[in-house]
């Protein structure tokens, strides 16, 4: 079949929640079997650049457009009572490319990343033709319920910002509904997101889960287990996403002079790109370290002997975690971290929702090396027979052959 993927960011390297997710969905058809073109916008030379690497890593077609200035782009939004984020992602010069393509090739199923991607659907000149004419599957992965984000965000900022962010709440709710009407099948990363989806929305027979995966090629325990005098924790991700930020300083602020004091020589690595300033003044607080980018995330993880996910603001399924318990890396986390894993507090992982619920998980696992070896032992297993990527993409090609 022929499959063509509209993504809302270049999916490679796949070094980040979304990409990670895209690019394996892209592998998982091609290794199917199937013939994949991405459409996709790009912003920088980076990006363009990772185009073509994208195109020849996976040997498909990759079509894209550079979209107008940033700040024009969400102006558009304003003025025309659009979710910022659809404006964010939308390229006239894409459109005209994903037209074309459609327009001189068959496909069997466009699939779209995020609902943002669903603008291209809306505004396109060909599909309505083209469907009238062809059996074609619209596929929307929305990944987490986005609008609950902005609702979260809102919830947690000060004027002008949580006006924004209600703004796009309310607006973006409903545009997300509409997709889901629009769209043959829809899929969230966890049913946590499809309950939640359910409950605004009322039932629905054509969304389900779409799980994330981990490669255990490329994330593993180490061989060898640190060293290290005092135990060392690791926070990997984006350090200029908000949710990624606030973990962090509610992490400093209320669990670090805690587990300072009963372990004085241990350390924090916040390793994650484009971390902000509030990130960096971090390091002037003794124990904590920011990388920045870094090459290959491995060698921390295997640094580490704890992975903290103290999350006050998320959606969907936490990809850091997963890959922390692929490394073999016991897990403290909030509840809010750990929603849409299938996971058990005090079996594959540690849950904590205060600074000294952090200190008192720490101290278990510190005192009791049969029991922190249980907790790594069972998160492993989880992610070998639960969280391969091969077993949670099932549902696209179950979505795709009945179709089809």
């Amino acid at each position: 079949m022929k499959v063509l993927i509209l993504s809302h960011r270049v999916p490679y390297p796949p070094n980040k929640g979304e990409k990670l997710r895209t690019y394996h969905q892209i592998k998982h058809f091609t290794n199917s079997g199937h013939n994949v073109c991405v459409c996709t916008p790009v912003v920088s030379e980076d990006d363009l650049n990772n185009a073509v690497l994208l195109e020849k890593t996976l040997n498909i077609s990759v079509k894209y457009a550079k979209p107008v200035n940033h700040a024009l782009r969400l102006i558009k939004g304003l003025l025309f009572f659009k979710p910022l984020s659809v404006s964010n992602f939308y390229c006239t010069g894409l459109q005209k490319r994903l037209d074309y393509t459609i327009k001189n090739d068959h496909y069997d199923a466009i699939l779209c990343t995020s609902s943002s991607m669903a603008e291209y659907i809306f505004k396109s000149t060909t599909l309505p033709s083209y469907r009238a004419n062809n059996r074609l599957t619209l596929i929307m992965d929305f990944m987490d319920l986005d609008s609950d984000k902005w609702r979260q965000y809102s919830c947690s900022s000060r004027w002008p910002m949580s006006w924004v962010y209600k703004r796009e709440n309310r607006l973006l709710s409903n545009y997300e509904l509409r997709v889901q009407q629009a769209f043959d099948h829809c899929f969230f990363i966890s049913q946590n997101e499809v309950d939640l989806f359910h409950k605004l929305t009322g039932p629905t027979d054509n969304v389900r889960v779409l799980g994330n995966g981990i490669d255990t090629e490329e994330f593993y325990p180490a061989t060898t287990p640190p060293n290290n005098t005092d135990p060392v924790f690791i926070f990997t991700g984006v350090m200029d996403y908000k949710p990624n930020i606030e973990a962090v300083h509610w992490f400093v602020d209320n669990a670090w002079e805690l587990i300072t004091s009963k372990y004085p020589h241990s350390r924090f690595i916040i390793a994650g790109m484009n971390p902000v300033d509030s990130i960096v003044s971090l390091c002037d607080i003794a124990g904590i370290e920011i990388t920045g980018f870094v090459e290959d995330i491995l060698p921390y993880y295997h640094t580490a002997d704890y992975f903290v996910a103290p999350f006050t603001i998320a959606r969907g399924v936490q990809n850091k975690i997963l890959q922390a318990f692929a490394c073999g890396l016991p897990v403290i986390t909030t509840s809010m971290g750990a929603e849409g894993i299938s996971c058990t507090n005090g079996k594959d992982v540690m849950i904590a929702q205060t600074g000294n619920e952090f200190l008192e998980a720490i101290i278990k696992l510190q005192e009791n090396s049969s029991f922190k070896y249980q907790i790594t032992s069972s998160a492993l297993r989880l992610i070998k027979d639960v969280y391969s990527w091969e077993g949670q993409l099932k549902p696209l090609d179950t979505v795709l052959y009945n179709h089809g």
